[in-house]
């Protein structure tokens, strides 16, 4: 039975998970940008767990789904850190990590910094340096009140309107991957959908022409957009899932 919680990530800031116990390696599920452990990805992949008797790892980032803090004091650091917490004091072994979009470059970054420790990536419209184009696509007055007041408010096509602040790009420029090659050595697949208006379908080559490891594919679902989130879209999530669980 899966169990939840909330724990302290030491300055106030309480961090939201669920975790199912289960045979390892725990899956664990990295949301993007403004989203959370609630959607339909993350899931669908603890019902899979739940049947096969796997293991598997929620969580919400600070200002993110119910854990607390706010969104925009976030950043692609402060995420990170916030997801290696709570692997850190929830679960133990081995694991698989599975990132959607902002989630892709999370889930990258701990791989890199933890290969001991994962057994596998797979990244959904996996987005690494993503704030770096939402910079380049800034018009000069969107960059001028970034600097000045430090906070932009851009649409979004999922609900409230993106809130970004100077910090978050700041910050995503220490964390960048894509201009040299990415040292993972682990099994990594990558999904994405050609009609993605967010984050072109050409990055998951890139990731893939980066990573060191021998053991990469991609997966470019033609009518997928940036969620993947259709049904066939998810029976795609899980067939990946299992297979590599069962390389493990």
């Amino acid at each position: 039975m899966e169990q939840s919680g909330r724990l302290d990530r030491g300055d106030g800031v309480e961090l939201a998970w669920a975790h199912l116990p289960g045979r390892g390696p725990t899956v664990v599920f990295l949301p993007g940008f403004g989203s959370d452990m609630a959607g339909e990805k993350a899931t669908t992949l603890a019902a899979f767990c739940a049947a096969e008797g796997r293991a598997m790892l929620r969580l919400d980032y600070s200002g993110h789904g119910v854990s607390g803090g706010d969104f925009i004091n976030g950043s692609i650091g402060r995420w990170a850190d916030d997801a290696r917490i709570v692997i850190d004091r929830v679960i133990t072994g081995k694991m698989l990590l599975v990132g959607s979009s902002m989630g892709g470059w999370i889930a990258l970054l701990l791989a890199r910094a933890r290969p001991e420790s994962v057994a596998g990536v797979v990244g959904i419209a996996a987005a690494p340096d993503f704030t770096e184009r939402m910079w380049e696509n800034m018009t000069a007055e969107e960059r001028a009140t970034l600097a000045s007041t430090g906070l932009v408010v851009r649409p979004s096509n999922y609900g409230d309107p993106y809130r970004i602040t100077r910090g978050l790009i700041e910050d995503g420029r220490q964390h960048l991957l894509m201009h040299g090659p990415i040292p993972l050595r682990c099994p990594v697949r990558l999904l994405h959908g050609q009609q993605d208006a967010d984050v072109p379908w050409q990055l998951a080559l890139s990731i893939a022409e980066r990573v060191q490891s021998s053991e990469v594919q991609v997966t470019l679902v033609k009518d997928g957009d940036h969620r993947l989130s259709r049904p066939q879209d998810l029976i795609l999530l899980r067939r990946t899932v299992a297979a590599l669980l069962g390389e493990c």
